[in-house]
């Protein structure tokens, strides 16, 4: 496919990596000439000094031959009217990110069709989406639901009161009498690992389950959790993030939200009815024990600084708060969070990436999903009538090793736990977990 992505902050960047794997042609323009030096160094793409707002720009970057369009920069305006000329020049499909709400709000007088997107992408609605689906399971380190929330994928921390350490996956499933469920994946130190029935779980694995969501209950206590109510909550950082999640939740949750801003404290006064907002220091630690840390249910980090999120999460793990969850930036810190004992880790990009992504890749996958800290995506494949892998059983398909058939949507919408002998059919929804090595074996098969 023809793409063309104006923008190469975060989500541009990471996002013209990920598609460039798949053997897409991308072209990014980004205004900012340091930026377009390091795509041009670090990207398989090629690479557009300008701004998309200019028809001039557009046009060198062959917009004519444009399958997508995707306009992510910061700037809200620019993505409007790039969008707006992208669509006047007749690309098929144009994907907007929005961070101002009021463009969304439905008293607002531009329509989404006036506005020129196909599709709007809001990163800061779609993480805090993210992170209530993890308040409301408050054992999960991850959550990816299908089917509307039918299924389940859900990540969880192993610790001693688990009772299925040091027993082989083969011999431990018949020990709880089969049940609906599977570990997909166990992320070992460092290691990213697809489970096979001789492997053993042990303290502080990090696995990934998938079964039905009125079953998770009971999976959950398998592993040694309980899902307690959540009563109390902190969270560092009062932006657009912050904001979204206290919206969703403060009517049914005691929140604390402390802002070191005085217009952003203010504006979050003024927008939320029953959140507590006090202006001061997250990073202050004398601050956030004196407001109360240790009496916390969870304790949420959301500000702009990596480095403040991930301490004052070790220190809300030392001072014994059940739970925490992490906003982190930078991708080079997510593949050491899991292991200095963070639990919940959110990236903002990587969220809007998969949104984007599932977007673009929507005729042949129903769902994608890259998980933070993790090596292996997940990806949910529709089997037509000419996929290779349909009315044959799975033992005698040429599965790839490094990927794992999780879970089956048959198309009367029942749930079921592949064996050896079962039969993929057309139309069926196949949820995959894969390491990125094995995906485009994988694709082949569907």
């Amino acid at each position: 496919m023809e793409i063309i992505i104006t923008g190469a902050g975060d989500i541009g960047f990471h996002l013209c990596k990920r598609l460039s794997v798949e053997k897409h042609n991308i072209t990014l323009i980004e205004s900012d000439i340091s930026k377009v030096e390091y795509a041009n160094e670090n990207l398989d793409a090629n690479v557009i000094e300008g701004s998309g707002c200019s028809t001039k720009t557009l046009k060198k970057a062959n917009i004519h031959k444009a399958d997508i369009f995707a306009a992510l920069t910061n700037n809200d305006e620019v993505n409007v009217l790039s969008c707006q000329i992208a669509k006047k020049l007749g690309v098929p499909t144009t994907i907007l990110r929005i961070r101002n709400p009021e463009y969304l709000n439905k008293d607002n007088f531009l329509s989404q069709e006036d506005i020129g997107a196909d599709y709007i992408i809001q990163p800061e609605l779609q993480t805090a989406n993210t992170i209530v689906q993890l308040i409301r399971q408050a054992n999960a380190t991850d959550i990816v639901e299908f089917e509307g929330g039918k299924v389940q994928l859900v990540g969880i921390r192993l610790d001693s009161k688990a009772l299925v350490l040091r027993t082989p996956l083969k011999d431990l499933w018949k020990k709880f009498g089969n049940p609906p469920l599977r570990i997909l994946a166990m992320k070992r130190k460092q290691f990213t690992i697809i489970p096979k029935g001789e492997d053993v779980l042990v303290e502080g694995d990090q696995i990934y389950i998938i079964c039905e969501k009125d079953f998770l209950p009971q999976a959950l206590e398998i592993f040694g959790k309980i899902n307690e109510k959540i009563e109390n909550i902190m969270i560092i950082g009062g932006g657009l993030v912050a904001e979204f999640v206290a919206r969703q939740i403060e009517n049914e949750i005691n929140i604390k939200i402390i802002e070191n801003n005085e217009r952003k404290s203010e504006l979050l006064a003024e927008n939320l009815n029953r959140t507590l907002v006090i202006k001061g220091d997250g990073s202050d630690l004398d601050l956030l024990t004196f407001e109360g840390l240790a009496d916390m249910d969870e304790f949420i980090a959301l500000s702009g600084d990596d480095e403040t999120n991930i301490i004052t999460a070790l220190v809300a793990r030392h001072l014994k708060v059940p739970r925490t969850i992490t906003m982190v930036r930078k991708l080079d810190y997510l593949s050491m969070t899991h292991a200095i004992g963070i639990d919940s880790v959110i990236n903002k990009q990587m969220i809007t990436v998969n949104a984007i992504k599932q977007i673009i890749s929507k005729r042949k996958q129903a769902k994608f999903v890259e998980l933070p800290g993790i090596e292996a995506e997940i990806v949910e494949f529709v089997a037509s009538e000419k996929s290779k892998i349909i009315k044959k059983s799975l033992m005698k398909v040429d599965f790839p090793k490094d990927a794992i058939v999780g879970a089956i949507i048959r198309n009367n919408g029942n749930f079921e736990i592949p064996l050896g002998n079962t039969q993929i059919e057309p139309k069926d929804k196949v949820v995959i977990f894969s390491l990125p090595k094995a995906l485009t074996e994988v694709e082949k098969l569907f």
